[in-house]
């Protein structure tokens, strides 16, 4: 059973959904220090953070698709008029992603913290700032922690990118001018959870 939307952080009730059994059954995951999270103080209410069952899941093998809630959120962060309006489309029609755009890293900023994406396409060479800093400010943002940046560029060359993502911790790298099915295997490659 699905979440209406994914928390951060969760109570032993959500994550008992989560993983289809009982809120006793959690209890003592949690008691017995096999899920890790936090009391609320003052109280005897349990806190799992979203990372922390994803990584117990995992651990044991349950099925990830109760986390599985909606569409996937891609935000394409670039000026380039002609693709992002080619992007936007197959995104939403192919891949049945939620789109949003930002056509300016300062639009990106509000745009990030508005929509939450999953997945941010990042052109490397926007016109108003450089596409590290805004990747370095999503990465910063505590409300981002989860968005996964994957940098474009049609000036950089692979192995440049490669080494951005490397050394700027980006999640993936798409050169321009790409095809769409490396495009959503990129964005499905980022956005798939491994702790």
């Amino acid at each position: 059973m699905a979440t209406t939307k994914l928390k951060d952080v969760l109570t032993t009730g959500e994550v008992a959904k989560i993983c289809n059994v009982a809120p006793r059954t959690v209890s003592k995951w949690f008691d017995s220090g096999a899920l890790t999270g936090y009391r609320i103080p003052g109280s005897k209410d349990r806190r799992i953070p979203l990372s922390q069952l994803i990584k117990f899941m995992k651990h044991h093998g349950m099925p990830l698709n109760g986390l599985m809630t909606g569409a996937t959120r891609v935000m394409i962060v670039d000026d380039e008029q002609d693709i992002v309006e080619v992007l936007e489309k197959i995104l939403e029609d192919e891949a049945k992603y939620e789109v949003e755009v930002a056509k300016s890293g300062f639009m990106a900023g509000i745009t990030a913290e508005k929509f939450k994406p999953h997945a941010i396409l990042l052109d490397m060479n926007l016109k108003d700032i450089d596409g590290r800093e805004v990747a370095r400010l999503v990465k910063g943002n505590p409300d981002l922690q989860l968005t996964k940046v994957i940098a474009m560029s049609g000036k950089m060359t692979e192995d440049e990118l490669k080494h951005l993502t490397i050394s700027n911790g980006f999640d993936g790298f798409l050169r321009k001018p790409f095809n769409v099915r490396h495009v959503i295997q990129t964005i499905e490659d980022a956005t798939s959870v491994v702790y």
